[in-house]
């Protein structure tokens, strides 16, 4: 396991989850104490079913207006 400084983290964190993901474990410290400890995810994300996603966008009502006006009018009024 190798330790990284909090700072040295914050600079090269695309790098570290690279090597994370590869199955490296990264120490994260803080004054030389161990504070974090980056590491890959055991199990991966289940693929999405298309079919499935398909089907229920299907049965979803169409809105009456289209994107641009209906998402101004929400920022005009203040209701994001």
């Amino acid at each position: 396991m190798k330790n990284v400084s909090i700072a040295d983290a914050k600079a090269r964190l695309s790098e570290l989850v690279e090597r994370a993901e590869s199955g490296d474990q990264i120490c994260i410290t803080r004054r030389g104490k161990p504070v974090a400890k980056l590491v890959s995810v055991d199990s991966l994300r289940e693929p999405i079913d298309m079919a499935r996603l398909r089907a229920v966008t299907a049965d979803m009502p169409k809105q009456r207006q289209s994107a641009g006006p209906f998402v101004r009018k929400m920022r005009d009024e203040d209701r994001y």
